[in-house]
């Protein structure tokens, strides 16, 4: 690599066309932005009714079976046909 190339380079490096709202200074929390994450945390819990329980398991199976659709409809199918055998 040429000097005149790196030289290149650091000029796009030290001027980058964009910013970040980082400051130097540590972040804190202002009692508004608390104020704000308990309004949230509070309007989470009251999302949670009483089946919340029942559809996390329903997600949790559907997350299970939607991935394995054909191996799960065979496997139904099979119950069933047991099932119309013996019945």
């Amino acid at each position: 690599m040429s000097s005149h190339a790196v030289v290149s380079i650091a000029r796009r490096v030290n001027t980058r066309p964009w910013s970040t709202a980082a400051i130097a200074d540590a972040a804190d929390t202002t009692p508004m932005e608390l104020s704000a994450l308990g309004a949230h945390v509070d309007r989470c819990r009251g999302s949670r009714g009483r089946l919340f329980a029942l559809r996390c398991a329903a997600d949790s199976l559907i997350g299970f079976i939607a991935p394995r659709f054909v191996t799960t409809a065979v496997i139904v199918a099979i119950v069933f046909g047991i099932a119309s055998l013996v019945a």
